[in-house]
């Protein structure tokens, strides 16, 4: 699908890669932007129509539902990372992080995808992460969230197909934002991140590989789990 004259919803809108995706919706001439946060006081971009949504509350969704009835583009993009293990970490703590990226994105979906049908078909863009394939020390609820946010992707792009929504999945490795503050490795900015998510858009890609991170992991998909650490070990990314 186009950009231009798209009308597009971004959640996490107000930082980071959500800020990005903005910012470069408007370049490409997006005719409309919902820009949505869970504090919308907190979107300071200007030319965008600003939505306060907790992607874990059920109301916010409907409500944005009921206001965004025009949305060409859905851009999953809120998310976050509390650093916990499985075994041993605080069990909200984990929900929290699957009601963000995973639920959140879910439910979503399942909001605007009678909306994206009844305005052509449209397209959906999921912000997922190489983590969806692997995963470190203390990382365990943020890979389980988003390896599941991978098949959320793979499994809505089959159950849309026939109302003519294209669903797009990002990874990536570091991006340098919040999240990424004090890693020392190389690092996507949001801008390249957000530009490698419309690209895949508009040129109509099921899922995109933003950097030499995300193909390195990828690429050690076949491999025994024991190989696949090793081939990752010393490697720069996250």
């Amino acid at each position: 699908m186009n950009i231009e004259g798209a009308v597009v919803l971004v959640t996490g809108a107000n930082r980071g890669i959500g800020a990005a995706f903005v910012e470069q919706l408007k370049h490409r001439g997006a005719s409309k932007i919902y820009a949505a946060a869970r504090d919308a006081g907190t979107i300071h971009a200007d030319g965008v129509e600003a939505i306060s949504l907790d992607v874990t509350n059920p109301d916010d969704i409907a409500a944005a539902a009921a206001t965004a009835t025009d949305v060409d583009l859905l851009i999953n993009n809120a998310g976050i990372s509390t650093g916990t293990p499985l075994v041993s970490g605080d069990e909200a703590a984990i929900r929290r992080e699957m009601d963000t990226n995973f639920y959140g994105p879910l439910l979503l979906t399942r909001a605007f995808a009678p909306i994206l049908e009844s305005n052509g078909g449209g397209a959906i863009l999921n912000v997922v992460s190489a983590l969806s394939w692997f995963t470190a020390p203390g990382a365990g609820a943020y890979a389980a969230s988003k390896a599941a946010a991978w098949m959320l992707t793979d499994s809505t792009r089959l159950e849309l197909a026939a109302q003519g929504t294209q669903v797009t999945a990002v990874h990536m490795g570091l991006v340098d934002t919040d999240m990424s503050q004090g890693m020392d490795a190389p690092k996507l900015s949001p801008a390249e991140l957000a530009n490698a998510g419309l690209d895949a858009i508009e040129s109509g890609e099921q899922e995109v590989l933003a950097d030499d991170w995300a193909k390195l992991v990828k690429s050690g998909l076949t491999l025994e789990p024991k190989q696949r650490y090793e081939q990752l070990f010393g490697a720069t990314g996250a």
